[in-house]
């Protein structure tokens, strides 16, 4: 391990049943494109070739990829990309991310993944630190986490024992798991859904119903809102994630 690694908040995977259970969490097959964000030694990267996925496995510390192009050499499944995981582009087609990314660059990762309208992020199974995880799951604090959990349904899928890394973080750990939300409209659903977040969300202490005045007609809006079970008065933070695909649909 480098001590540079270590530095930026890199904890390594050594408990196999831990690798087992984030593995076997994302359902992969031989076909699906996996990324191994921040692959390290390649803990995560041999057991998901093993499933049959091509592996983008992605690590910005010289020594450690080279030694995972050691390691993979004979392994046509696995494609390592020395590379910083908050820069290096991402998949236009339909991918899925299964990583253990240095904890200081988890928000710009999330960030990232979550801010992309257009990107082909279908899923991504993540260990995470735990209060980074629980801000993705909450409520959202304004329009940005609003998209996210519109775009993807966020689970804390379990917490993560310290013990599972070397070295053994201070941060409690937990397992978060991205599942893609269909949106209607075809390729401008996106755009569609965040131009209504932004219009509910352009007073946070304004009923939302009333910033989607306009923007949807009446008797939809009003038929939205009875399905869903609102208050006339419901805030843009009480709304949701799901309610914002079924008013994209009745635009």
């Amino acid at each position: 391990m480098a001590a540079g690694a270590a530095a930026r908040g890199a904890h390594f995977l050594v408990d196999r049943a831990v690798v087992d259970r984030l593995v076997g969490s994302a359902g992969l097959g031989p076909g699906d494109l996996v990324l191994d964000l921040g692959a390290g030694s390649g803990a995560l990267t041999a057991p998901l070739a093993a499933t049959g996925a091509r592996v983008l496995a992605v690590e910005r510390d010289p020594r450690l990829a080279a030694g995972l192009r050691r390691r993979f050499a004979g392994c046509p499944a696995v494609r390592v990309v020395e590379g910083d995981l908050r820069t290096v582009p991402l998949p236009r087609r339909p991918y899925a991310v299964v990583a253990n990314p240095p904890f200081a660059g988890t928000a710009a990762l999330l960030a990232r993944l979550l801010d992309d309208p257009g990107g082909g992020l279908a899923r991504a199974d993540l260990l995470v630190e735990l209060g980074a995880a629980l801000g993705v799951v909450g409520p959202p604090r304004g329009p940005r986490e609003a998209w996210w959990t519109a775009r993807y349904e966020a689970v804390l899928v379990r917490r993560v024992p310290v013990g599972a890394f070397r070295p053994v973080p201070r941060a409690r750990v937990g397992q978060l798991a991205l599942v893609r939300r269909p949106l209607p409209g075809g390729r401008r659903g996106p755009a569609v859904v965040r131009g209504l977040i932004r219009a509910a969300w352009r007073d946070r202490r304004v009923p939302a119903r009333r910033g989607l005045a306009g923007l949807v007609p009446a008797d939809a809006l009003g038929r939205v809102w009875a399905e869903a079970g609102l208050r006339r008065d419901t805030l843009p933070a009480e709304l949701p994630p799901a309610i914002w695909a079924r008013l994209a649909a009745a635009r």
